[in-house]
């Protein structure tokens, strides 16, 4: 098969059978064989019964829709999807049609007339968002390219189009807290970025709320770099010397100086200070150590519910 789509769902019963529809007019003439897999994160509306109606009313065409047992988010989504995905080449893309399907055409046009891109990955050169949340990404990714060992490019998103080594190499990464940037960068592979325009949402709205986006940032920083645990050391050493020339200070005025110099504010203050800062390294100590402890516990990245299109119907494991 030549390119499977990879499709993560939730609460989209308004748009996967327009998305569905605008592929098929999209890729007609241009697209022969081609697959789509969505994959139904635990929706609580009526994603799942809309995908039913066109796995069975379009035999025609290759359909796979995997339904979780609950909502175990978009990281898990696209890993059963990539896994379950046949084709050499595989598109992640988001049923809103906000990622048009036009684009994924010019990803297939850009990695075929070059053998040496693996990847091609799709980037808004402009957000058509509020200033807050353009600001909060670009401080994250100026952030994290700072902190990181890989690179992150503004603006790029989980809109790509992979080559089967690719896919294969993601997948080799099997870790529970998924940041996908982070591992698509961490593989290596040669990856084109071209620029698209993401149109607006006609039906639902983003799951992605700022509170949802600041611990999105969060696990990508702690995923992908240590330098925080480093920066609760510095901190500690910081906060000890600036202590000791405090100390210094008080001293010098008090027996050299004669000054008066009154002690209980000072103390509060300071013992604020350093209690603020061993909270604030505990903290950055806390997160790292709460990511070891659920990755140890090996618990499956997901539990399928269903699996319609599915070629071996003998296969009952549903743990991943």
């Amino acid at each position: 098969m030549k390119l499977s789509l990879v499709v993560p769902c939730y609460n989209e019963e308004a748009n996967v059978k327009r998305f569905f529809n605008e592929v098929n007019n999209v890729f007609l003439c241009n697209v022969d064989d081609y697959e789509f897999v969505f994959v139904n994160d635990g929706s609580k509306d009526k994603t799942f019964d809309n995908l039913k109606e066109l796995y069975e009313e379009n035999s025609a065409y290759n359909i796979q829709v995997l339904s979780f047992s609950r909502n175990f988010g978009k990281e898990s989504a696209m890993y059963a999807g990539l896994k379950a995905a046949k084709g050499d080449y595989v598109c992640i893309i988001d049923a809103d049609l906000q990622q048009s399907p036009e684009v994924v055409l010019k990803m297939l046009e850009e990695i075929e007339k070059d053998e040496s891109v693996d990847c091609v990955a799709a980037y808004q050169e402009e957000r058509n968002e509020g200033a807050l949340l353009s600001n909060f990404k670009s401080a994250f990714y100026t952030i994290i390219n700072k902190l990181a060992e890989v690179d992150f490019v503004n603006g790029a998103s989980d809109f790509r189009l992979f080559n089967r080594k690719m896919v294969d190499a993601v997948l080799s990464m099997s870790e529970y807290h998924r940041f996908s940037k982070g591992i698509f960068s961490w593989v290596g592979f040669n990856t084109k970025y071209i620029a698209y325009e993401a149109k607006e949402r006609e039906h639902g709205e983003s799951k992605w709320s700022f509170l949802k986006l600041f611990k999105y940032a969060i696990d990508g920083i702690v995923a992908f770099s240590t330098l925080p645990l480093r920066l609760s050391i510095a901190t500690g050493f910081i906060t000890a010397i600036a202590s000791i020339i405090y100390l210094i200070v008080v001293v010098f005025q008090k027996l050299i100086q004669g000054i008066d110099v009154p002690g209980y504010a000072s103390i509060i203050v300071l013992i604020l200070f350093l209690g603020g800062m061993q909270l604030f390294c505990l903290g950055i100590l806390g997160e790292y150590l709460a990511k070891v402890y659920v990755q140890t516990k090996n618990r499956p990245l997901y539990i399928l519910k269903e699996h319609l299109g599915k070629d071996d119907e003998n296969d009952k494991n549903t743990l991943y």
